[in-house]
């Protein structure tokens, strides 16, 4: 066998550069960094929040739930029947039992429904529930 010929071929494949750990490492950098990231729940609308001096900022607020100044229910992005609040926060907190319900009334919202929505949210076995409000 001439060593021209036979040996050309070889010498190819072991100059190569192998990517397969480089991959593996990128690929394991991806599922650690998706893995770590905090998501963001938003309730879903703009609310304009009655201002307080004394507000404290809270950590671990995962169920929000906004009111709006027409007195409509959001929770998660959605439109929901005050009849239905009950229901999706017992929904959340199961996902989720360490997490504090936040609500987030507008000024020209009523008192009613602010009422309505702590009820709803004692009923269903959360009893640590925050008011949003504006410390400017």
């Amino acid at each position: 066998m001439r060593r021209g010929q036979g040996g050309l071929g070889q010498e190819e494949e072991e100059n190569e550069i192998n990517l397969t750990p480089m991959l593996d490492v990128v690929f394991i950098m991806l599922i650690f960094f998706i893995v770590t990231a905090s998501f963001i729940k938003e309730a879903g609308i703009d609310v304009n929040r009655p201002d307080a001096p004394t507000a404290e900022s809270v950590a671990d607020a995962n169920i929000l739930i906004a009111i709006s100044s027409n007195d409509e229910i959001w929770i998660d992005r959605r439109l929901v029947d005050p009849r239905a609040v009950r229901p999706n926060i017992e929904r959340l907190h199961a996902e989720n039992p360490k997490g504090s319900v936040v609500i987030q009334a507008d000024k020209k919202s009523t008192n009613e429904m602010l009422v309505t929505v702590m009820d709803a949210a004692r009923a269903a076995g959360v009893f640590n529930v925050s008011l949003a409000a504006a410390n400017d």
